[in-house]
């Protein structure tokens, strides 16, 4: 069975000040043609499809058009809800779309119940875990703390129970949304750390054929058989390295997998430019990336006048303007910015302890830290589901 793995579409979403709408409609064109020209048979899209929980109506629209070309396709789709979604929301009229083909999956209590989809060689069990947000689903999965490698294994417990009981041979795929250690990160996807510790082991997905992972935004292979696709644009500067693609993979008979990459639709390339403005201004070498959007970090000593203004003379795609002065490390004047950058919730409020205290936090009161933010973020996802 060939599968295409896709994720993080992110359907509404901006880039800087940039409306991504039709990159992101050329991409679904892509998709439904690549489904064409690879004789594809079945899609997998492993959440985040829309960038918010009320995403505004033209990415509505947007993917209301994607269902209707996948399912004019006559090939599966399986999609699961990611921690941008709100699952109840993109869940709605699962039942009745579910009979042209498109398989939405954004209920935790149906992670143990598969989508069977068959070729040639048997049943496919296509098992969807949404995003499981710990708080919320603790007491779905039985587990005393919250916490997202508890929670993802006891919704795989769910999975492997399920395929004991399904014929010999059946072959079997997980989607999942989470963040799998191993995994690299960019400066885009939302912090879903919990007891400061968002990532889970990879061994969470033993037993099953394929895992088709959402949420982190550059396509990765963790092992042979557990993979990112990344999202199929940037959204963020962090993310100009990556190669934007889709995973087409091939399940044999006996479940063993081959992969490889469909390149996307590329909308603009990203470059990242660092040095004084008349560097900048004055490099010949710097004329391949004059098309590109642009983050350029300034590094003169004193900011230079109208800096936006000269920069997008040369670079008109100009979006992100920092300024990294060259001074000492200890020099009056650095930037609370610069001071705090790279620095987790967690760590900024510990520095904060020991600047008022004049000692860091005890074990105990990071903890109490932890759990603080770990509040916040708890009911922060609850608002969204309820709005």
């Amino acid at each position: 069975m060939r599968l295409l793995h896709t994720s993080d579409w992110h359907l509404g979403r901006a880039f800087h000040r940039v409306n991504m709408l039709g990159a992101q409609a050329g991409f679904i064109g892509h998709l439904v043609e690549t489904v064409r020209e690879h004789a594809v048979d079945a899609v997998v899209v492993s959440g985040d499809v829309y960038d918010r929980a009320v995403p505004p109506l033209a990415a509505v629209e947007l993917f209301d058009d994607a269902l209707h070309r996948l399912a004019d396709l006559g090939v599966p789709t399986v999609m699961i809800s990611g921690n941008h979604d709100s699952a109840r929301r993109l869940g709605v009229g699962a039942g009745l779309i579910d009979r042209a083909g498109i398989h939405l999956r954004t209920d935790p209590a149906g992670c143990g119940t598969p989508v069977l989809l068959s070729d040639a060689h048997g049943d496919v069990a296509f098992y969807g875990l949404p995003y499981l947000e710990p708080a919320l689903v603790k007491t779905e999965f039985g587990v005393e703390k919250a916490g997202h490698e508890p929670v993802l294994a006891a919704a795989m417990d769910r999975v492997r129970a399920d395929l004991a009981t399904r014929a010999p041979g059946t072959r079997s795929v997980v989607l999942a949304h989470a963040f799998v250690t191993g995994g690299e990160q960019s400066d885009s996807e939302r912090d879903i750390t919990v007891g400061g510790v968002a990532a889970v082991p990879c061994g969470v997905f033993d037993g099953v054929d394929y895992v088709a992972l959402g949420h982190l935004h550059g396509c990765q292979t963790l092992t042979g058989r557990v993979r990112y696709s990344g999202s199929p644009l940037p959204y963020s500067f962090s993310e100009h390295m990556h190669r934007k693609s889709m995973w087409l993979v091939d399940l044999d008979a006996e479940g063993s997998v081959t992969a490889e990459r469909v390149d996307c639709p590329v909308p603009r390339a990203l470059a990242r430019l660092r040095g004084t403005l008349a560097d900048l201004l004055a490099d010949p070498e710097l004329a391949a990336h004059e098309d590109a959007w642009i983050e350029a970090t300034l590094t003169d000593p004193v900011r230079p006048d109208e800096p936006m203004a000269r920069l997008t003379e040369r670079f008109p795609h100009t979006l992100s303007l920092l300024f990294d002065p060259e001074r000492a490390p200890d020099e009056p004047g650095v930037s609370y910015a610069r001071r705090l950058a790279d620095r987790t919730d967690q760590q900024i409020a510990e520095d904060f302890v020991t600047h008022v205290r004049g000692a860091g936090p005890d074990g105990r009161e990071q903890g109490v830290l932890r759990d603080a933010f770990d509040a916040v973020r708890a009911d922060d996802t609850v608002r969204e589901v309820a709005r």
